[in-house]
């Protein structure tokens, strides 16, 4: 099993919101959003595979940044996927959607529109990691 089916294997065996793979070495979160990338983004992930639940534009960046080669996505914002097919990172999903709904359900995605202008990965990377820094 390659690492892209490794990932989204574990992913959906475990009940997982995001799971990383290269090389045997497993990586797996529970926690929501994007928080689990922000915790990860001193650590070297060139060449992983991820599974996620959700992938907006600010998730989809954060992988580009960290070098993350593939990435499948229960749900993907058109945004993430524009950004993935920048970055060429190569991703499958299950449902795409215009963007990513708020936990409220009324609107859109607070990180999802903190980085809706911001083309740079490196400075999304910084800009979301000083937001989940100071509270979400």
């Amino acid at each position: 099993m390659n690492d892209f089916a490794k990932a989204r294997f574990v992913f959906e065996s475990g009940g997982y919101t995001c799971v990383l793979v290269k090389s045997g070495s497993v990586i797996s979160s529970v926690e929501r959003g994007i928080a689990p990338l922000i915790g990860l983004l001193d650590i070297d992930l060139r060449g992983y595979s991820a599974a996620d639940k959700i992938v907006g534009k600010a998730a989809a960046m954060l992988y580009a940044f960290m070098g993350v080669t593939n990435v499948y996505a229960q749900t993907i914002s058109k945004a993430a996927a524009e950004v993935f097919d920048r970055y060429s990172v190569q991703y499958q999903f299950d449902v795409m959607t215009d963007y990513i709904v708020n936990r409220k359900g009324d609107g859109k995605c607070p990180m999802e529109e903190l980085v809706e202008n911001i083309t740079d990965c490196a400075v999304a990377a910084k800009v979301l990691k000083d937001r989940v820094r100071r509270g979400i």
